[in-house]
């Protein structure tokens, strides 16, 4: 939430699914299939990137991180959205900073571009952290809740999503990793294919200029969503609205400053 989650009913509905839909629209339109088919098929952090490597999905609508490693398995659409690092911990806690999880245990979620962000931080800072591995980011939540982690460590909107849905969500901070660059999601595809590039790009480019992102951005970070009416309360950052008036598919958190 609120990239790509299930409401009640078991409908896949989210920001990324949102501009998937207006992604196929325009296939349908490039490749004059208006009967195309779309078949939904529900992916974690592990299995996301094997699925579009053997074919069985062909564009993955979620919270993927387009970096450089990820370029030598699959290829990315342009920038859908500018993410940080950072823990989440129980208020109770008294975890201000950093330094003060010198020696804890804090998780991370299997399969996620964090984990190596969270292992090199730990050597560069000897935190002698004690790292614990969540199969998806609800378990990962799980074992901060539970206290068997201090800490949860992912993008920072995911973590307010996960705060903003339990019970007390005004029991959660956030704590900011001083030095740690952005990071661009984007819709992700299989490499060596660029007329499908192309027209995801395309279709994604009409959303920015026509104005249709910030008011999909609106739907679903500043006003309530479904299915318990949450407010994320989360203003579009400077990040996103440069990438929306010059959009890029760069990988480099640099571009992303």
């Amino acid at each position: 939430m609120p990239f790509s989650y299930f409401d009640e009913k078991g409908q896949a509905i989210g920001y990324s699914v949102d501009l998937c839909n207006r992604v196929i629209d325009n296939l349908k339109r490039e490749f004059k299939m208006p009967t195309l088919k779309v078949r939904l098929q529900p992916v974690t952090s592990a299995t996301r990137i094997p699925l579009i490597q053997n074919g069985t999905v062909d564009l993955e609508c979620g919270s993927t991180v387009n970096n450089q490693e990820r370029h030598k398995q699959v290829d990315f659409s342009l920038t859908t959205f500018v993410v940080n690092t950072k823990f989440i911990t129980k208020k109770s806690s008294n975890i201000r900073t950093v330094a003060d999880l010198k020696g804890k245990t804090v998780a991370v979620t299997s399969g996620t571009n964090t984990m190596q962000k969270i292992t090199d931080l730990d050597k560069e800072q000897n935190l002698d952290l004690k790292i614990l591995n969540g199969k998806d980011h609800a378990e990962s939540f799980l074992l901060l809740t539970t206290d068997r982690a201090v800490a949860f460590s992912e993008d920072d909107i995911l973590l307010a999503g996960l705060a903003a849905t339990s019970r007390t969500p005004d029991a959660f901070a956030l704590v900011s990793i001083p030095g740690m660059l952005g990071d661009p999601y984007a819709l992700m595809l299989r490499r060596d294919d660029p007329q499908m590039k192309a027209a995801v790009d395309a279709a994604l480019r009409q959303v920015f200029a026509s104005g249709e992102l910030q008011r999909l951005y609106d739907k679903w970070f500043v006003q309530a969503i479904p299915p318990h009416n949450v407010v994320l309360n989360f203003p579009m950052s400077e990040q996103l609205k440069r990438v929306i008036a010059k959009p890029t598919d760069s990988p480099d958190p640099q571009a992303y400053k």
